[in-house]
């Protein structure tokens, strides 16, 4: 007797389909799993639909617990702040010397001559850091902080610039940082957001996108706060509208979106909804004590300089950002220049001198504030921009755009007090030594908050999708 055959012989193409009608639905399941996450959420980061902020175990160690990001917005000059380069002076007005190759650059400025920095620079501290005359109050707080003067990126252009610092590409669409930082740790409080944006002007280039969740669910998305004496809007009820109303209200509204979400639990965006209602709910008690400065003593409000009308705003929000930390905030982002004020394509003098004015006094009077109150040593604090700036001149006194090789200043949470790592090639073209693209940054900070970047992935259409894309190696000589 043979055998029955492993694989039986199909005679018609109506019995292949009948045969093969499970796998394709086994196939098509499994896409719809993906689209959001699901899968993926069972093998790497537990959420739990109904509270999709709730607080989550870092991977590994965590030397911090919370980001203030500084963002200089509009690519501030590492030439003239934080490396200086004798060579610029030798070689002013020249030409720059064919052995640096001609990048393509925003401007086309590549055939313009050198232009050395007008600044004065001087080594501070014990650590003999190099910082310029346009920031002397940062210059006494080096000892704390550490300088890679080695980064680069991928972007010409200021949008696609502030996307890839952001989100890690140059392309909108993926998920920024602070999104990131908040599905795979969750909150740290009930009653504030867990990620927070704010900006000292315009929007920045590029908007929302620049704080969006991505593909990841919308529960993670940023929240921006305006500047000034409210910061965010509608906050307080009606004063017909009493506490037990509104909770009634927003009992029934969730019970009906609960309901008509039954069938639809793959919709983040509606649980992001309904999360947002309740939180709103419990900002209206915990946002305005939070953002209320008026209980801050005038000796520290003068530290940050809000008692002067060039620092006041920037001051503003970076006291405001030491208060959200301060109550679990896990990811404070804050625009300096937004809306590309740093751009120095005309006169660096003039834009500099008052974009360092506006943000020195404010930066280190909040590195003073944290240390004092035993928060830096918990709270990592970055500062940068999307690039920096050419040394070759435009129209005389400006810069043009710089991604090759920038500076970034890291302080706090785990990091290097007093180091200098990493350099750029004898004219401030290229990071040459120890270079440190925009993913090693984030792969960084997010070591630094107890998250591998490498095993922090979400399953997006098939492909398990991580922070650092297919780069990113954490930066060890910043760490402490």
């Amino acid at each position: 007797m043979n055998p029955m055959p492993h694989i039986l012989p199909v005679s018609s193409r109506r019995e292949f389909l009948t045969r093969s009608g499970f796998g394709f639905g086994a196939l098509a399941a499994s896409y719809m799993l993906g689209l959001d996450g699901y899968q993926a959420n069972a093998a790497n980061i537990a959420i739990d639909p109904l509270n999709p902020l709730a607080p989550r175990l870092p991977q590994h160690n965590a030397r911090a617990k919370s980001v203030i990001f500084l963002f200089m917005e509009g690519g501030p000059s590492h030439l003239d702040l934080f490396d200086p380069k004798p060579e610029l002076d030798r070689l002013a007005g020249q030409p720059m010397p064919a052995s640096f190759g001609r990048p393509i650059t925003a401007m086309g400025t590549a055939g313009n001559t050198l232009m050395p920095t007008k600044r004065v620079f001087k080594q501070h501290g014990e650590s003999g850091i190099w910082v310029s005359d346009w920031l002397p109050h940062l210059a006494e707080q080096v000892d704390d902080i550490a300088v890679l003067r080695s980064c680069w990126a991928n972007g010409l252009n200021h949008v696609g610039s502030v996307c890839q610092m952001n989100t890690g590409d140059i392309l909108a669409g993926r998920p920024s940082l602070g999104a990131w930082t908040t599905y795979g740790l969750g909150s740290e409080n009930q009653n504030l957001p867990t990620f927070v944006v704010m900006a000292d002007g315009a929007e920045p280039v590029g908007g929302p996108k620049n704080w969006s969740s991505g593909f990841l669910p919308a529960s993670f998305q940023g929240t921006a706060f305006r500047g000034g004496p409210s910061p965010i809007f509608d906050l307080a009820p009606p004063r017909t509208v009493g506490e037990r109303q509104q909770r009634r209200k927003l009992d029934l509204l969730a019970a009906l979106n609960r309901n008509f979400g039954e069938d639809k639990s793959e919709d983040s965006e509606l649980a992001a909804r309904l999360n947002s209602y309740e939180l709103a709910y419990r900002m209206q008690s915990a946002a305005p004590e939070a953002v209320d400065l008026n209980k801050e003593s005038d000796a520290t409000k003068k530290l940050y300089g809000i008692d002067e009308e060039e620092t006041k705003k920037f001051g503003t929000l970076c006291l405001m950002s030491r208060r959200l930390v301060e109550r679990g905030v896990r990811f404070v982002e804050l625009y300096c220049g937004s809306n590309s004020g740093w751009d120095a394509h005309t006169d660096i003098e003039d834009n500099h001198s008052k974009r360092c004015k506006a943000s020195d006094k404010p930066v280190a009077g909040l590195l003073k504030d944290l240390k004092a109150r035993g928060l830096l040593d918990s709270t990592l604090v970055v500062w940068g921009g999307e690039f920096g700036r050419t040394p070759f001149n435009e129209k005389g006194k400006g810069r043009d755009h710089n991604p090759w090789g920038f500076t970034m200043w890291f302080a706090g949470g785990g990091i290097k007090r007093g180091a200098v790592v990493g350099s750029t090639d004898a004219i401030g073209l290229r990071a040459v030594q120890d270079k440190s693209h925009v993913l090693d940054v984030h792969a960084t900070i997010l070591h630094l908050l107890g998250l591998n970047a490498e095993k922090l992935t979400y399953l997006h259409n098939g492909r398990d999708e991580r922070p650092t894309i297919n780069d990113g190696q954490v930066i060890e000589k910043l760490l402490a």
